[in-house]
């Protein structure tokens, strides 16, 4: 509903807009039929109604909103003082700052929409860089931060590093069959959740498909990685997760790392080829150096 409730207000507007139309022209047919006649000062005045739409779609609202002020002010004088009292020189006092008024809300949102328009075909080319399962970023922002990474170790190799570390499920497609697509998507969050509760919050973590989450960790302590990844591992492995028929499901995961070496630079450029030395790795839970 939020998503829609600038075209409604937009709908709306268009809608009084459209009725104050009407009312003016009603207002005039009906001083015509009282009173027989239509005189300048009239004309003058209609047609001041049709450049207060003009005035209402071009102007900045700020001084739109002066401009009525000060006509509101200037009208109610000369109402009092001079003018002959009728229903239509009365109606003239609210129905041109009326028009001023709806022409301006109607432009501030026709520009909003404007503004949204030019902002989605800018972002229409551009690729997402996060995984609509499991809202963590995917292979594209993953191959961008360990870019980053990677020049930072190597320009800075005697006081900064980073490891990565992947963890995969087992028997996928079982998983998956034996959960469904709903299941499985919520199992996807559990994990995402569970993994960042072992980690730090400067921590990366992504997930880059066929079951597999990756997170970069700087400035970790080497010898404390195994123990990292084998906690994380077996907490993933201890969530409760039923199958579609109400049983428990049993899950393997399988666990792969690598430290950064900068005799290794030019190899993390190439991003499938980490995966697959970490996916290697995950098949006896290795934390290698070499890719």
């Amino acid at each position: 509903m939020k998503n829609k409730a600038p075209t409604h207000r937009l709908a709306w507007g268009y809608a009084v807009l459209i009725s104050l139309a009407i009312v003016q022209q009603l207002l005039v047919y009906l001083h015509l039929y009282m009173n027989q006649s239509y005189t300048s000062l009239d004309a003058a005045l209609s047609i001041a109604s049709l450049g207060a739409l003009a005035l209402g779609l071009l102007l900045p609202v700020g001084v739109s909103v002066v401009l009525v002020f000060v006509y509101l002010v200037i009208y109610f004088v000369w109402l009092v003082t001079f003018a002959d009292p009728n229903v239509l020189v009365f109606s003239w006092w609210l129905l041109i700052p009326a028009n001023v008024i709806v022409a301006a809300f109607i432009k501030r949102r026709l520009v909003r929409s404007a503004r949204v328009i030019e902002r989605l075909e800018q972002m229409k080319n551009q690729n997402p860089e996060i995984d609509l399962d499991t809202t963590l970023g995917n292979k594209d922002a993953l191959h961008d931060t360990l870019i980053k990474q990677s020049n930072l170790a190597r320009r800075y190799s005697d006081c900064y590093g980073f490891s990565i570390a992947m963890f995969k499920i087992e028997f996928l497609p079982l998983v998956q069959e034996s959960l469904g697509s709903v299941r499985y998507a919520q199992f996807l969050l559990e994990i995402s959740q569970t993994i960042q509760k072992q980690i730090r919050y400067e921590d990366h973590k992504f997930f880059v498909d066929r079951g597999r989450f990756v997170i970069l960790c700087p400035m970790v302590n080497v010898e404390y990685l195994p123990m990292l990844t084998r906690r994380i591992k077996q907490s993933v492995m201890d969530l409760e997760v039923l199958d579609k028929r109400g049983n428990e499901l049993q899950t393997v995961i399988k666990s792969g790392a690598l430290v950064f070496h900068k005799e290794q630079f030019s190899k993390y450029e190439n991003l499938d080829a980490v995966l697959a030395a970490l996916e290697r790795n995950t098949e006896t839970d290795l934390i290698g150096e070499y890719i």
